[in-house]
């Protein structure tokens, strides 16, 4: 994207970021912790988080990819919640169009499913959020960040279930300027 996807403008809401989306989505599905992970001394995003009532957590070892945050942010809670933490849902902030209605769907499917994964699909492809459950939360943290969180959904077919969300929202990544422009109808704005 060449500048900070969390602190995108969403839509056209004046001072509502992706990140700040995320939050509230959260938020409105009444989750207790919201930890948003990123890299050391990013301090607009430690601000923009704070301001929206998130948790944010450092992550050493960014460079790693998106499993090294996955496991900052686990951490984190474990050491928070401990045994009260039962399961994890991963959003990731450049998928700002997962909606409530998505998230509740698949809360909900997580309470009922005895699947450790569950992932929010659309139209039989696969997207975002994503449900870890306690029982997974081991083999997060010794995977390979190398391979990525698919590495631990993939390993194992029977414990994944597939949630139709009903909203094509959970499968769209905006990662580019080009994407942005799709999803929004005009360009990023200019890196502060």
């Amino acid at each position: 994207m060449g500048q900070p996807k969390p602190l995108l403008p969403f839509l056209n809401r004046p001072g509502q970021t992706f990140v700040a989306h995320i939050i509230e989505t959260a938020k409105m599905c009444g989750f207790r912790e919201i930890h948003v992970v990123g890299q050391p001394g990013d301090d607009q995003l430690r601000v923009e988080v704070q301001r929206c009532g998130g948790t944010f957590i450092e992550n050493p070892a960014a460079d790693q990819g998106q499993l090294s945050s996955l496991q900052a942010a686990l951490k984190g809670l474990e050491a928070r919640l401990g045994a009260e933490l039962e399961a994890v849902m991963v959003m990731p902030v450049d998928a700002p169009f997962i909606t409530t209605a998505a998230v509740a769907r698949l809360l909900a499917a997580g309470r009922s499913s005895n699947a450790q994964i569950l992932r929010a699909t659309h139209a039989g492809t696969h997207g975002h959020p994503v449900l870890f459950k306690r029982t997974m939360f081991a083999e997060l943290h010794a995977a390979d960040p190398d391979l990525g969180a698919r590495a631990v959904v993939r390993a194992d077919p029977n414990r994944v279930e597939d949630v139709e969300a009903g909203d094509a929202g959970v499968t769209i990544d905006v990662d580019t300027p080009e994407e942005y422009r799709r999803h929004f109808g005009k360009s990023p704005p200019a890196s502060r």
